[in-house]
């Protein structure tokens, strides 16, 4: 709740910070007599900036099971079940957090974590990454994904999203609205024009890209800390290195694109890649 708080706090003092900015240098005066109500936008772009995030966040569970198809284990039907469900039992409780939902889906290499809550989370492993590890290393998978979950950062994460989705729609509008009014000086007709629509079309898909690059930076960092708590919660790091360096031999399996960030692994461009190369985990896990 304190990390959530922050945020929200951080982003409305920010658009504060924006709105005052404008203010200073004369921009609102100059659109808001041109028709545009700033105090209106500012509201309009944080209900759209977080609006969506929250209820992808409130849905995540939900349609990670149907994505994968997901079948969560309520009773343990083998040996290999109930040694799962007794993993996460054991690290959730070590992590201090209620014991999640585990499931296991068919694919390829890969495990995720999601859920809105940290006492009502997710824990997913793919019956590739059983098939293809030994238990120890399936073991530090799970680790990895239940200090996600003891790290908040399913909440961070859509924070973060919400945040950068805040200041595209605000900043495309106005910049579209300022573009507008230049280019129809002179014109009598109310409400934005050719001008505005385009501008903002673009600048939302150029400044979506800007902001899938920062997201994608935080994810990163915060794979290093699940790592790092995966170790932790095993009392040492071998057995993470290990999995990682034979995750880094396999082909990893594709998870659903808003499920992405939430896997093991990731194989997108650099920039956009919400994992860091297996290389440089495996380093920073050995420099601990």
């Amino acid at each position: 709740m304190k990390r959530i708080f922050l945020f929200v706090l951080t982003n409305f003092a920010v658009m504060a910070v924006l709105m005052v900015t404008s203010r200073l240098l004369g921009v609102d005066r100059y659109l808001t007599a041109n028709g545009l109500n700033m105090s209106a936008l500012a509201g309009f772009s944080l209900i759209m900036g977080f609006g969506g995030a929250t209820i992808s966040l409130l849905m995540s569970k939900t349609m990670a099971k149907m994505s994968t198809g997901a079948r969560v284990i309520n009773q343990p039907q083998t040996a290999d079940e109930a040694w799962i469900v007794q993993t996460v039992q054991t690290f959730a409780q070590k992590a201090g957090i209620g014991m999640p939902e585990v499931a296991i889906y068919d694919g390829a290499p890969n495990a995720f974590a999601t859920g809105a809550f940290k006492n009502s989370a997710l824990v997913a492993v793919s019956t590739g990454l059983l098939q293809n590890m030994t238990r120890e290393e399936v073991e530090a998978v799970i680790g990895h994904e239940v200090a996600h979950v003891a790290n908040g950062d399913m909440v961070t994460m859509t924070l973060i999203q919400g945040v950068m989705n805040t200041f595209v729609v605000f900043l495309s509008r106005v910049i579209g609205y300022a573009v507008d009014s230049f280019l129809r000086r002179g014109d009598d007709r109310s409400g934005p024009g050719i001008g505005y629509m385009v501008t903002t079309m673009v600048l939302d898909l150029l400044l979506g890209f800007v902001a899938a690059i920062i997201v994608a930076w935080f994810s990163r960092q915060r794979e290093f800390r699940a790592d790092a708590g995966a170790a932790g919660l095993m009392g040492r790091k071998q057995p993470m290195i290990n999995a990682l360096a034979r995750l880094g031999g396999l082909t990893p399996g594709e998870l659903p694109k808003n499920m992405q960030a939430m896997g093991i692994t990731g194989s997108l461009g650099k920039l956009f890649s919400t994992h860091p190369p297996m290389e440089e985990r495996i380093a920073a896990l050995q420099k601990l």
